[in-house]
């Protein structure tokens, strides 16, 4: 195994890395995946590693998640020194910033409205509003898979300017072009980041984008399953990270 550089880190494969910029997925990655978004439980030590890891790196911790900032926010105790949300539709750079949206579309009332009804013939199916687009969750009935994809279709068909994303076990409507890679570039691009080594860490096919964006910039992409086996596993290298 390499030795671990100053203010650096190791990898689980036993890769240094040197002034490293941790960007994190939270559901599935620093969290246990829960039967509803506001079933999650997290662990009481979760904030307190986030405010060590950013003692320890200089702040350039952040979370880029599916979730909206401000809910991102309240899970953690603000515990993150940035927060990209819904996919990189929003963006808190810093501690109490604001959030910018950078002026994407919003989905009209109407498509709102037959997301909601199609997911009430399903009892235990959910829709998740957020500010540029909707979420259709069926973790707790698969059998609507097929129904909730063909919703999602329709609203994309018919509210240009929007794109469906296959999440874990969510159809989600989101404005084109969003996605979690461009959130890496973006807070890559301001301090405390810009200028150090992107490490991002997620779960799911919706974090593939950012991946790619880190290796991309010189920088590391990690999958949960492959490199840590469970958020606890994620949690358990944090804590050494």
């Amino acid at each position: 195994m390499a030795e671990r550089p100053h203010g650096g880190l190791i990898l689980p494969d036993g890769r240094a890395i040197g002034r490293p910029a941790l960007l994190l997925d939270l559901d599935g990655t620093l969290i246990d995946i829960a039967s509803t978004p506001d079933a999650v439980v997290i662990p009481p030590s979760l904030p307190q590693l986030l405010r060590r890891l950013r003692a320890r790196h200089d702040d350039a911790v952040a979370i880029i998640s599916g979730r909206p900032v401000e809910a991102v926010d309240a899970l953690l105790d603000h515990a993150a020194y940035a927060v990209a949300g819904e996919h990189g539709a929003a963006l808190r750079t810093a501690p109490g910033g604001p959030v910018v949206r950078d002026g994407l579309p919003v989905l009209p009332e109407a498509a709102l409205a037959r997301a909601a009804a199609v997911v009430g013939r399903f009892p235990g199916a959910l829709v998740e509003r957020k500010a540029h687009g909707v979420a259709l969750h069926y973790r707790q009935v698969p059998e609507a898979a097929a129904a909730l994809r063909a919703a999602a279709e329709a609203i994309v068909a018919a509210c240009p300017g929007f794109s469906l994303l296959a999440g874990s076990m969510t159809w989600e409507v989101r404005p084109d072009g969003v996605h979690k890679g461009n959130a890496v570039r973006a807070l890559m691009a301001a301090p405390p980041f810009a200028g150090r080594v992107p490490v991002f860490i997620g779960d799911d096919v919706t974090d593939r984008d950012a991946i790619a964006a880190a290796v991309a910039m010189g920088g590391v992409g990690l999958l949960v399953a492959e490199a840590f086996a469970t958020p606890a596993g994620v949690r358990a290298w944090l804590e050494d990270a």
